[in-house]
């Protein structure tokens, strides 16, 4: 039981951030359009009201990190279409940079050059270009320069590799329309430094002239595309290309689905072609971890499935997880004469305490009773099993974080401080000394973001705080000692940057909440 907690608590350290960081890709002007000096332009003001870039002059790589301990040490770089004119950024950008960022992968969306926009509406002057039939005309010159972006963002890719924790045989690249037409070209014609490891495109133009030469060491590519769009003959047309070639391939021709589908939800068989690109990079083994000490995505699908199924039988069998100390408490003998035993009553906080710093738990005599992921309602629900029938002579009560994360569902301030207080007028009523803590500054939840969780930690601790003082009852003040200027925690005294403290954390808090007892005990 001990274990699958703690690894709950490690599975929701993980913070599916969108780190980012934006990177030129050329340390000057772009060769071929040193004398662009245009700018570049996002928006949704347009015939058709989807988010575009335009006019990108300047190429740039927008790097997702997966979190470290997720870090497969795969890249994928992502190039989104739009005719050589526009960027689908949404579609076919930002959603699949993060998809892959949650598998563990590291993403590089990539804005390579376009068409010069010379309105505010880019669709509206490609639907003109298309009505006269000069679209292929005016890609003519720019398209060298974008595939030049595509092949430059593979080798900045390998070159950096370290830096970003990459594998440099794990370098990859993934395009849509115009965007695939780019990743395409990258598996011919390429050096070392350039080549891909693996290929995917997703309704690209690349006709039949263009897949000629194909070198002898080609790269496995994924092919996706829907029947009743032209771009799927292209692709049953490459896909045949490598397998004459004896070159690994796959692809996926839905019946339905268009031009541009990307990660939109249509409800259309083309939807799926995430799930079996997902089935692909699995077979090449691109999941699996390239450090052993990190997790891959279906190891990490199958902690939660785990986790789930046992919240889900405690929820029916043991909603307050009364039988987690059971065996514990009934071999814990009555405190001997003169004993001053003190009991911790928390949640993972306290729980992780006691593993991180036994010592201090040891030396002291203290006795830790905090349950991973607990609210003040089952804490409270808990109280008399774990702590009064242990007869301590005080105990510490931290509660609150998890109540505020809505673990257990909605639960007002005031009713979180009323749970405190009524484990505090428990402790009373059966002769035992509460000491009152702080809940710890926290900006953000890992497991459940948005929640604005740092000005609701203040307004409950100034709760505490203030029915400690009225109640004559010692009040640890965690939260001074370890807040940052952002009121989260300081990110040197956190495990998971957010909530949970480290050893430096429980070292900052130990001698506080000591003093408390001391005091409470000397007091009673």
């Amino acid at each position: 039981m001990k274990k699958l907690a703690l690894g709950f608590l490690l599975l929701f350290a993980i913070t599916a951030q969108a780190q980012q960081k934006i990177i030129p890709l050329y340390p000057g002007a772009a060769p071929g359009s040193e004398k662009w000096d245009w700018n570049q332009t996002e928006s949704a003001d347009n015939v058709f009201h989807g988010n575009v870039v335009y006019n990108v002059s300047h190429p740039t790589l927008t790097v997702y990190l997966p979190d470290k301990g997720t870090n497969t040490g795969t890249a994928v770089i992502v190039c989104p279409g739009g005719g050589l004119q526009t960027l689908s950024i949404e579609h076919e950008g930002y959603a699949v940079a993060k998809w892959l960022q949650k598998k563990g992968i590291t993403a590089f969306l990539l804005e390579y050059r376009l068409m010069h926009t010379l309105g505010n509406d880019p669709y509206k002057e490609m639907l003109a270009k298309m009505k006269a039939n000069t679209v292929l005309h005016d890609q003519a010159p720019v398209a060298p320069l974008a595939n030049a972006d595509g092949r430059n963002a593979i080798a900045y890719v390998r070159a950096h590799a370290a830096e970003y924790g990459i594998s440099t045989s794990r370098i990859g690249i993934i395009g849509f329309s115009a965007g695939g037409t780019i990743a395409d070209s990258t598996a011919f014609g390429y050096t070392a430094e350039n080549k891909p490891d693996f290929v995917a495109s997703v309704y690209a133009y690349f006709p039949p002239e263009m897949q000629v030469n194909v070198p002898q060491d080609a790269p496995p590519i994924f092919l996706a595309a829907a029947a009743d769009d032209q771009s799927s003959i292209y692709s049953t047309q490459l896909y045949n290309t490598w397998l004459s070639a004896k070159h690994s391939a796959e692809i996926h021709i839905y019946s339905k689905g268009g031009h541009g589908f990307g990660m939109k939800t249509q409800n259309l068989p083309s939807d799926n072609w995430i799930d079996q690109f997902n089935n692909w990079l699995n077979a090449q083994g691109l999941f699996t971890p390239v450090d052993n000490a990190n997790k891959s995505p279906q190891q990490r699908d199958q902690d939660w499935a785990n986790w789930q199924k046992f919240v889900e039988d405690r929820i029916h069998n043991d909603w307050a997880w009364l039988k987690k100390y059971e065996d514990d408490n009934a071999k814990l003998p009555p405190p001997a004469p003169g004993e001053k035993r003190v009991i911790f009553m928390g949640n993972s906080i306290t729980e992780n305490w006691g593993h991180i710093d036994s010592a201090f738990f040891k030396s002291n005599g203290y006795i830790s009773r905090g349950i991973g992921g607990q609210t003040s309602t089952q804490m409270l629900a808990r109280f008399r099993e774990d702590v009064i029938n242990l007869k301590p002579k005080a105990v510490v009560i931290a509660a609150g974080i998890n109540d505020i994360a809505q673990n257990t569902g909605y639960i007002s301030l005031e009713n979180i401080f009323g749970n405190i207080q009524s484990m505090a007028e428990l402790a009373k009523a059966s002769g035992i000394t509460p000491i009152l803590t702080s809940i710890l500054p926290a900006s953000e939840i890992p497991w459940h973001a948005g929640l604005g969780p740092a000005e609701k930690v203040i307004k409950v601790n100034a709760m505490i705080k203030d029915y400690a003082i009225k109640n004559h009852l010692v009040y640890v003040d965690y939260w001074s000692a370890m807040v940052n200027d952002k009121n989260g925690i300081k990110p040197e005294l956190a495990q998971d940057a957010y909530v949970h403290p480290n050893l430096a954390g429980y070292k900052i808090m130990e001698p506080l909440v000591k003093k408390g007892i001391d005091k409470a005990l000397k007091s009673k």
